[in-house]
């Protein structure tokens, strides 16, 4: 299997700093207040970056009660809250497999329906099936200088919508 690309971060123009993975977790959580269903999110880093971490807080912020585990071998976890969540997890698909077969194509019909949002860790076997122009916020979460410190990079295609610039501010120096 051939590890999966992680995009370079000079392609997303908005920056957040946190410190700890409670950190994470909270901006998951106010990432949760920005939904109401429809949004496709992407989430992108090396492994230990706390793309879990940030889908367990954005869980909590919609108020699921199941505990948010990794569906790394599962590939897919539904949770259900004020809006209902599709968890995938594509770190062992390959390009080439099926996401049919999985039931990718009515996950993202209840996506596009506005009943759901979807969560992607490890999203590049989906791309394909989003295409280039299907709205989109993408995540990569990135190691700071500290154990604990997480960069973490957003960009929106289209567009980011503007609530999310407020979490997220433009920042030259991610140092800062």
């Amino acid at each position: 299997m051939e590890p999966q690309s992680i995009p370079a971060p000079d392609g997303f123009p908005y920056l957040r700093r946190v410190r700890s993975a409670l950190e994470t977790a909270d901006l998951g959580q106010q990432v949760a207040a920005l939904l109401n269903g429809g949004e496709i999110l992407l989430l992108n880093g090396p492994l230990g970056t706390g793309k879990t971490c940030f889908i367990q807080g954005l869980c909590r912020g919609l108020d699921v009660q199941d505990d948010v585990v990794s569906p790394t071998f599962t590939l897919v976890n539904t949770y259900t809250g004020h809006i209902k969540v599709h968890h995938l997890d594509f770190y062992r698909v390959e390009q080439a497999d099926s996401l049919a077969d999985i039931g990718v194509p009515d996950l993202l019909d209840e996506v596009w329906d506005g009943r759901a949002v979807l969560l992607v860790e490890w999203p590049e076997p989906l791309l394909p099936e989003l295409g280039p122009e299907q709205p989109r916020i993408e995540l990569l979460a990135l190691p700071g200088e500290g154990a604990d410190d997480r960069i973490w990079h957003l960009r929106g295609i289209p567009e980011v919508p503007p609530a999310w610039i407020r979490l997220f501010p433009k920042v030259e120096d991610p140092t800062c």
